[in-house]
C-alpha cells in the first residue's frame, strides 16, 4: 500500500572542531539507519562543527572546514538513497545562519536556517548567529564551488520551506523553536506535514528530562503528526553535558528512545511507522480550512518515497513508556559521562582528588567510581571505542577492564592532607572509602608547609598570627585558615603532576574539585583553595541533592563508608579542636543551613529576585518557622556575603552544569563582582516592611 516509513534519528557525541570525528560518527549513523531500513536519517544541531565552538564560529575556517565535510558527505556512497539532514553553520548575503542542510543522492534539497535563537541559560546564539526572519519565504543560496562541483547546482533553496517526497510531507525545527511559544510545527501542522524534525542540542539539568518529552509529546497531541527528536550527547568541550533522549513520537506516543546517558558515541534510534494513522487522527482532530489563514509552505519536491509500495508485513512500533532517572541516578550518571569524556580527550592518565571525608569530597569520588563501573559495563557490552580508549589512558594495549574497583585504582589517585586541625574520624573515613572504591589512596600531613609560610611571614613582619581560639583576632583567624587551604591546592598540583611520574609511569592526572553550588553562592570556600581545580563534577548541585545521592551510592554500590560520613556535621576543620572534636561546622560559619541556601539560590536566579523581593517571599514560605524580623536578618545576611564574595565566582573551576541557579560566572549567572555591599536603599525597603509588620 506504502504508507508505511521507517525514519532514523541519532545522538552523536560531538566535540567542537573535531571535523575528522564528528565526521566519522556522522557517516557512522548513516550506516546504521541504512542498515535498519530507514529512508531518512535526522542528526543534531550543528554537528559537522560541534554546537559548542563558541567564538570560532566567527572563523571563516569554521565554515570552509564544515563545507569539506558536508562535501565528503555528498560524495560518499553511504548516503546515497537515504535522506540525510545534517547541521552546520553557513553565510548567506554576509549573514551567519544556524542550518540544516537536507540532501539526498549527491542533491541538495533544502537548506533550512534557524528561525527562534535559544538565548537563554547557557546559551548565547544571537552572539554568533542571526535568526531566519522571513516566515515560509525561500530565497536562492549560491553553492560554494566545491559543492558545486559535487552536486552539478548552482543554486539551492534556502529558507523556511518543507521538503514533500511522493508520499508524505517533512518539516523541520531546530532545538529552542519545540520550546517556544509559536513553534514552527503548529503552522505546519495545519498545513498537512506529517513528519516534524527537531534537531537539538540540550544539555543535562537536574529534572529537565521530562519537560523535553512532555513537549515532543505535545507537539503531536494537538494536531497529530509523527515527531523526530535529535540530540548531542557528550562533553563537547565545555561546562555543559549533552544528554541524549533521542526519541520518534506519532499522535503523542513515543514509539522509540535512546538512551538519556551512556558511553555510546554513535546511538541510532529508529522506528516504522503508518502514515494513515497520522491522517486518521488528522481526520476527527484538524480542520486547516478553519484555522489556518497564513500563506501555505512551499514545498521543496523531490522524486523519492519513504515508503515502500509492498509493506503489508511490515510490523509498526508501539508505545513505549518512559522510565525517568531519579535526581540521584542523573548525579550518578551525568557527571559520570562527563568525566570519562573529559579524561579521554584531555591525554591525561586519570584523576587526583583531595578526599577530606566530607559529603562534597566523597560525593565527587563517587562519581569517578560511577565512571569506573559505566567503562566497564560498557566494554562487557563490547563497546570497541570506550575500550581503545581506557587502553590509551592506562597506557596498556593489553588491558581489558573488568573490575571497577580494579580500574579505579589505576585511573583514581586520592589523598587526605592532613594539618593539626584534622580530626581521626575524617582521616578514617576518607581512608575507608577510598579502600571501598579502590583508589590509590595517600596520607599527606602539610604542617610543615603550613609553618613553611608562616615562618616567611614571620621572617618579614615579626609577627606570628594565632587563632581566634588562642586569643588572636579574627583577620587572623581567617588568614590562618586560608593559608591550610592553599597549601593544600600547591600540594594538590604537585602530586597531580608527579605522582605517576614517582611510579615510574607516563602522564599526569586531572586535579578533581569538589566545591558544591551552595557554597559558591555564599563564597564559603577559600579562592585558590581545593576549590580551585582542573574540573569540578558537582559545582553545579546542590548539597541537599549530594546528600541524597550518597544515600543512593550506599544501596547502589554498597559503599557503607557512606553511611558515617553522611552522619558527620560538615565542617571544614580549619581551626584548632577541642579535646580532639572537631567545633566549626560549615552551617554555622556560613550563618544559615544548606537547605536554606538552596531556596534562596532558586529566588535568586530562578525567581530573579533581588533582597526585598526575596524577603517578600520568604516571609511567608518561611512564616512557620521564623518572624519577619528573623526572615529580613536571614536575606540581608545572604545578600551581603553573596556580594563580598562575588569575586570568587570569576576564578571558580569549570564545573558540570547540573541545576538551574547556579551562580557560574562563566556565562550562565553573569553578575558585577564589585558591590556595593551595604545595599543600603534596598535593606531600608525591607526595614520599612518590617516595622510596618511589627
Amino acid at each position: 500500500m506504502g504508507r508505511k516509513v521507517t525514519l532514523a534519528t541519532c545522538c552523536l557525541n560531538q566535540w567542537a572542531l573535531d571535523f575528522e570525528g564528528n565526521l566519522s560518527r556522522i557517516f557512522k549513523s548513516i550506516e546504521i539507519a541504512k542498515q535498519k531500513g530507514a529512508k531518512y536519517r535526522l542528526g543534531p544541531e550543528l554537528e559537522i562543527c560541534g554546537y559548542g565552538c563558541a567564538d570560532h564560529f566567527y572563523e571563516s575556517d569554521t565554515l570552509l572546514h564544515c563545507f569539506q565535510a558536508l562535501k565528503s558527505l555528498l560524495e560518499s556512497p553511504l548516503t546515497h538513497d537515504i535522506i540525510c539532514d545534517v547541521g552546520m553553520p553557513i553565510m548567506h548575503h554576509n549573514v551567519r545562519y544556524n542550518c540544516r542542510v537536507i540532501f539526498l543522492n549527491k542533491k541538495i534539497l533544502l537548506i533550512r536556517p534557524k528561525m527562534l535563537l535559544a538565548n537563554y541559560g547557557n546559551n548565547r546564539e544571537f552572539r554568533w548567529f542571526s535568526p531566519w526572519s522571513r516566515p515560509r519565504h525561500i530565497e536562492e543560496y549560491f553553492l560554494p564551488r566545491m559543492i558545486q562541483d559535487v552536486t552539478g547546482q548552482t543554486t539551492v533553496p534556502f529558507g523556511d520551506g518543507v521538503l514533500s517526497t511522493k508520499d508524505t510531507c517533512i518539516g523541520s525545527e531546530i532545538c529552542a523553536e519545540l520550546w517556544n511559544p509559536r513553534s514552527p510545527h503548529v503552522d505546519m501542522g495545519l498545513d498537512g506535514i506529517e513528519i516534524f524534525t527537531n534537531s537539538s542540542a540540550s544539555y543535562h539539568e537536574l529534572r529537565k528530562a521530562d519537560h523535553r518529552v512532555n513537549l515532543v509529546k505535545s507537539a503531536t497531541t494537538k494536531s497529530g503528526g509523527i515527531y523526530l527528536f535529535a540530540n548531542q550527547k557528550g562533553c563537547d568541550g565545555d561546562r555543559l553535558y549533552y544528554d541524549g533522549c533521542a526519541m520518534i513520537a506519532i499522535n503523542g506516543d513515543i514509539v522509540a528512545r535512546g538512551a538519556q546517558f551512556s558511553l555510546e558515541d554513535v546511538e541510532v534510534v529508529t522506528a516504522t511507522l503508518d502514515l494513515e494513522d497520522v491522517r486518521s487522527y488528522r481526520g476527527e482532530r484538524c480542520h486547516p480550512h478553519m484555522e489556518y489563514e497564513h500563506k501555505p509552505y512551499q514545498r521543496m519536491k523531490t522524486d523519492f518515497c519513504l515508503s515502500d509500495c509492498d509493506d503489508r508485513c511490515l510490523p509498526t512500533h508501539q508505545p513505549v513508556e518512559w522510565i525517568f532517572n531519579t535526581p540521584e541516578e542523573e548525579i550518578s550518571l551525568g557527571p559520570a559521562c562527563w568525566l570519562w569524556d573529559y579524561l579521554r580527550r584531555s591525554g591525561q592518565a586519570g584523576f587526583l582528588l583531595p578526599l577530606s571525608g566530607g559529603v562534597d569530597s566523597s560525593s565527587t569520588a563517587c562519581i569517578v567510581y560511577s565512571m569506573c563501573v559505566q567503562i566497564c559495563q560498557a566494554v562487557k557490552d563490547g563497546n570497541s571505542q570506550v575500550l581503545d580508549d581506557v587502553q590509551r589512558v592506562v597506557n596498556d594495549s593489553s588491558y581489558r577492564p573488568e573490575d571497577p574497583r580494579e580500574l579505579c585504582g589505576r585511573l583514581f589517585t586520592t589523598c587526605y592532607m592532613a594539618s593539626e586541625n584534622s580530626s581521626e574520624d575524617t582521616r578514617n573515613r576518607a581512608k575507608d572509602l577510598a579502600a571501598q572504591i579502590g583508589s590509590n589512596h595517600l596520607n599527606i600531613n602539610i604542617d610543615m608547609a603550613v609553618k613553611g609560610m608562616l615562618g616567611i611571614f614571620s621572617v618579614v613582619t615579626g609577627k606570628w598570627p594565632q587563632f581566634r581560639a588562642n586569643g588572636g583576632s579574627a583577620r587572623e583567624n581567617l588568614a590562618l585558615q586560608n593559608v591550610q587551604a592553599r597549601v593544600r591546592m600547591i600540594l594538590a598540583y604537585l602530586f597531580a603532576q608527579l605522582c605517576l611520574w614517582a611510579q615510574g609511569k607516563p602522564g599526569g592526572l586531572l586535579v578533581l574539585g569538589s566545591a558544591n553550588v551552595d557554597e559558591s553562592l555564599t563564597g564559603y570556600f577559600t579562592k585558590y583553595d581545593c576549590s580551585s581545580a582542573d574540573i569540578n563534577p558537582i559545582g553545579g548541585v546542590s548539597k541537599m541533592d549530594l546528600k541524597c545521592f550518597l544515600q543512593y551510592c550506599v544501596k547502589r554500590f554498597q559503599l557503607t563508608a557512606l553511611v558515617s560520613i553522611l552522619d558527620a556535621p560538615p565542617t571544614a576543620e580549619l581551626e584548632p579542636l577541642t579535646d580532639g572534636k572537631v567545633v566549626q561546622t560549615d552551617e554555622a560559619d556560613m550563618g544559615m543551613t544548606y537547605s536554606e541556601l538552596s531556596v534562596i539560590g532558586r529566588l535568586r536566579k530562578i525567581s530573579k529576585c533581588g533582597p526585598y523581593s526575596m524577603f517578600c517571599k520568604l516571609i511567608h514560605s518561611w512564616k512557620e518557622t521564623f518572624s519577619p524580623s528573623q526572615v529580613a536578618t536571614k536575606v540581608k545576611h545572604f545578600f551581603r556575603m553573596y556580594s563580598i564574595n562575588r569575586h570568587k565566582m570569576t576564578t571558580v573551576t569549570p564545573s558540570y552544569h547540573a541545576e538551574n541557579y547556579s551562580p557560574d560566572d562563566n556565562r550562565f549567572d553573569l553578575r558585577p563582582f564589585l558591590y556595593n555591599t551595604q545595599w543600603a536603599w534596598q535593606f531600608r525597603c525591607i526595614d520599612d516592611e518590617v516595622a510596618m509588620m511589627e
